[in-house]
């Protein structure tokens, strides 16, 4: 996959030298831009953008409004982009962004969230992501290792789950219970299991309400980094031992990273963030030029423990 990604990148470069005098303009609708992971995408794809001669970004935050995110992509339309990025508010309302791009015959990449129309994209559409099969299984596979590790025969888990619109959370959430399910892990109930919305604020609340409410749990499976440091804030809020949990996210942010060098993050899982948002970019590019582009992008996952966390220190 990395090989396809410098390949893309190394022709996208040759191509926009050779026809210096041709200026392209991709329209990026971003799903919100007050967001960690979000920010490192958004800028990987402004950072590429600027080292390819004569292609432009314009990036619009849809601030979490499906609506307003819809109104973004008609703008684009109308100001006649070259191509269209969008990381979709909801992946279940990408049909119609699908269709107004299609109708005007501008080529759409979706990046990092998975759309609900995948499986019936025109030829000029295509997704850059990485796979969440990966995610949430390494995440939860890691999770059961050093629970067996603790001795445990018998473990509760709390599961902190992103926006039941989106499809990573629904995925992610599934990779966990599908875990669970195994002969090796099977040992692991969920105790708990709520919609946080990705967020670090409500990960804390709903955890300060799982501790008020008497919730027993030997670990807590987020969807993502930010709900799990709310919940560390929660837990060392309420006196609680860290060393007597397993915490667990997804994302790789620097913050979750800073929290594991602490020793309140037990595992997280790498999204290159940056490498979906060049293989955006490129991907978009070849669509705009009428060049042969593969529909589905995935860049690999990667499990994050204590004993490799330097190695991530500087990637997100």
């Amino acid at each position: 996959m990395k090989k396809f990604l410098l390949t893309g990148a190394c022709a996208v470069t040759i191509a926009a030298s050779a026809g210096s005098a041709m200026a392209e303009n991709i329209g990026v609708s971003m799903a919100l831009f007050d967001d960690n992971f979000l920010t490192v995408l958004r800028n990987g794809m402004q950072e590429h953008a600027a080292t390819l001669e004569g292609v432009t970004l314009q990036v619009d935050d849809a601030q979490n409004d499906v609506g307003k995110q819809l109104n973004q992509i008609e703008n684009f339309v109308a100001a006649g982009v070259d191509a269209i990025i969008v990381n979709p508010v909801d992946t279940d309302a990408t049909a119609a962004m699908t269709a107004a791009a299609q109708n005007a015959g501008i080529p759409l990449v979706f990046v990092n969230r998975q759309p609900a129309n995948l499986d019936s994209l025109p030829p000029n559409q295509a997704f850059v992501a990485s796979d969440e099969k990966e995610s949430g299984t390494l995440e939860t596979q890691e999770v059961c290792r050093l629970l067996k590790e603790q001795g445990k025969t018998e473990a509760k888990a709390v599961v902190l789950m992103g926006e039941l619109s989106n499809q990573a959370a629904r995925m992610r959430t599934q990779d966990i219970k599908d875990v669970i399910a195994t002969p090796d892990c099977s040992f692991i109930t969920i105790a708990q299991e709520q919609t946080a919305n990705w967020s670090r604020t409500q990960g804390a609340d709903l955890m300060s309400n799982w501790l008020s409410a008497g919730t027993e749990f030997d670990a807590v499976i987020s969807n993502n980094d930010e709900m799990a440091i709310g919940a560390i804030q929660a837990l060392k809020a309420s006196g609680r031992d860290m060393g007597s949990v397993i915490v667990g996210g997804i994302d790789a942010t620097q913050d979750a990273l800073a929290a594991m060098k602490a020793g309140d993050l037990d595992v997280t899982v790498f999204q290159d963030a940056a490498g979906q948002g060049k293989g955006a970019v490129d991907t978009a590019l070849k669509l705009a030029r009428g060049e042969t582009a593969e529909q589905r992008v995935f860049v690999p996952f990667q499990l994050v423990t204590p004993a490799n966390v330097d190695e991530f220190l500087s990637k997100n």
